[in-house]
Order: C-alpha cells, then sequence, then structure tokens
C-alpha cells in the first residue's frame, strides 16, 4: 500500500539557526533536497520539514508571509511512543533554544505538551494510550 508523506513547509529567518535546532532534536537534514535557502528536516518516513528561508518561501506564494512569532499560522502535532517521550522532546526542544508553548494537557488517557521552535512555530508532542486508541 502507498504511504502518503507530508511535507511541512515553513518560512525561517535563520535557516542555520533552524537546522542547527531540529538537528539538536535528534532529525536529520537530507542533503538532497536542501541548499542555502532549503533544509529538508526528516522527521520520519513520512514527514518532512522543508524549512526556507523567507525569500525561497515567498517563490511558493503570493500571500504575506505569517510573522510566526507574533501570530499563528499553523499548529503541528506530532505522535510520541509514551509521556515519558513527549517530556524528552519537549525538554530537547528548550534546551536547544525553543521554549514551552501553553500548558501541559494531561486527560490520562492522553498526554500532550507543546513547544515553539526559535521561529515562533508551535509543535505539539502528543501521546495516547493505544488501548483507547484501538478501541
Amino acid at each position: 500500500m502507498y504511504q502518503q508523506m507530508i511535507f511541512v513547509n515553513l518560512a525561517v529567518d535563520d535557516l542555520d539557526a533552524s537546522k542547527k535546532f531540529f538537528t539538536e532534536l535528534g532529525y536529520s537534514i537530507n542533503a538532497q533536497f536542501s541548499d542555502e535557502n532549503t533544509a529538508s528536516v526528516v522527521i520520519s518516513d513520512a514527514i518532512v520539514a522543508m524549512l526556507h528561508t523567507k525569500q525561497r518561501y515567498a517563490e511558493f506564494t503570493k500571500k504575506e508571509i505569517a510573522d510566526s512569532a507574533k501570530t499563528s499560522e499553523v499548529l503541528l502535532a506530532l505522535s510520541s511512543e509514551s509521556r515519558e517521550q513527549v517530556d524528552e522532546l519537549v525538554e530537547k526542544a528548550v534546551a536547544a533554544g525553543g521554549s514551552v508553548s501553553g500548558e501541559t494537557q494531561d486527560q490520562g488517557f492522553m498526554y500532550g505538551r507543546a513547544f515553539d521552535d526559535p521561529d515562533g512555530h508551535t509543535w505539539e508532542i502528543v501521546w495516547m494510550d493505544p488501548s483507547v486508541v484501538e478501541g
């Protein structure tokens, strides 16, 4: 069966700083699809974050580029294998220059926290109890 992928395109102020941030979270940069204006961050086999300088990003849209430090243009949510992994990733993000966003959400069967990357994009990390997901 074909596995559909998602390529999340984000405008960033400092491409080198953004690459450093995401590699410190444990993700890799795919050099084949990266250059001086774009970094292809491999989050999983099916998820890639395409980080673009604002000049490159502007080539893909006629709309004004949101100032993600001031406005919310998207909430990105990633699943996690465990509650502990949620905490670990958020702690790595803060140590790498990100900031905690919002309050911890603990509903027993679901646990989530969020961080803003250095450009202000909000990433939510969520764990759900597999027994609840399976029904």
